[in-house]
């Protein structure tokens, strides 16, 4: 048999030029817990300004919130952040976890991330609520979490040592974060506003799993009094740390605030 003629396209090459990508006036890294099924969608509210991009990895977890299981998401934090590389040039990087960052501790989160990003400014939901906190001008507290007592009281704790007196808490006493994410909207509206009326200057909601991005504004018109939660202290303090000092429409107090204390 003869020989098959070769009758592939040729392929031609074309010339190309690079501009910065994606993110050029910052990258933004962040760690998401397996069981969050809120924050992503937050932080692209959150975050929408030209020129900065979110690069996610998921870390593993335990959807039952406890001291202990919380704890031994530590040995977790290292390869979850190896997960972005250096050379993605994050201006800030976060890890996702407000109950977390209060039972491992920040300063051990801290030290976990720039071992693996040297360098980079870091924070969490915890050190970013303080942050935030500090810009408003809080210092009397509500406290809303959607935890059992254990890692409530343990967060307060930590609230109290920063200098930020807790004077009113509530909670919804879930443990299972696949339900705290389905906690809808009108629920974590009522109960902001309910600890909000009392003695307080303000009102922290935690966890990254309860939605809460599009009622911060809605609750401070009616409470009169800043309020902010997980993912939008972290959002707006990584920002800052990231050099973006934009102010955002829509979004609370918290958005107008260009530079975190």
């Amino acid at each position: 048999m003869g020989q098959a003629s070769d009758t592939s396209t040729p392929i031609k090459r074309l010339a190309f030029t690079t501009d910065q990508g994606a993110g050029a006036r910052a990258r933004i890294g962040l760690m998401v817990l397996e069981s969050d099924q809120t924050m992503e969608a937050e932080f692209r509210v959150l975050t929408d300004l030209p020129g900065v991009s979110v690069y996610h990895a998921r870390l593993a977890n335990d959807v039952d919130v406890t001291p202990e299981k919380l704890a031994k998401m530590e040995a977790e934090l290292p390869i979850a952040a190896a997960l972005i590389p250096q050379d993605m040039g994050l201006a800030s990087i976060g890890y996702g976890c407000t109950s977390g960052s209060t039972i491992i501790g920040e300063d051990r989160v801290a030290h976990i991330l720039d071992a693996a990003h040297p360098n980079v400014p870091s924070t969490n939901p915890l050190t970013a609520a303080k942050a935030a906190l500090r810009a408003l001008g809080v210092k009397r507290l509500a406290l809303l979490t959607p935890y059992a007592p254990d890692v409530t009281t343990a967060m307060q704790a930590k609230f109290e040592a920063a200098g930020i007196n807790v004077t009113l808490i509530g909670s919804f006493y879930e443990r299972d974060d696949r339900v705290v994410g389905r906690i809808d909207a009108q629920s974590i509206l009522e109960a902001t506003l309910a600890v909000g009326q009392g003695d307080c200057d303000g009102v922290f909601v935690s966890c990254t799993s309860l939605r809460t991005a599009g009622l911060i504004e809605q609750a401070e018109q009616v409470l009169g009094k800043p309020v902010t939660a997980s993912n939008h202290a972290l959002a707006w303090h990584l920002l800052r740390l990231a050099g973006i000092n934009d102010t955002q429409t829509g979004l609370g107090r918290l958005f107008q605030m260009q530079a975190a204390p």
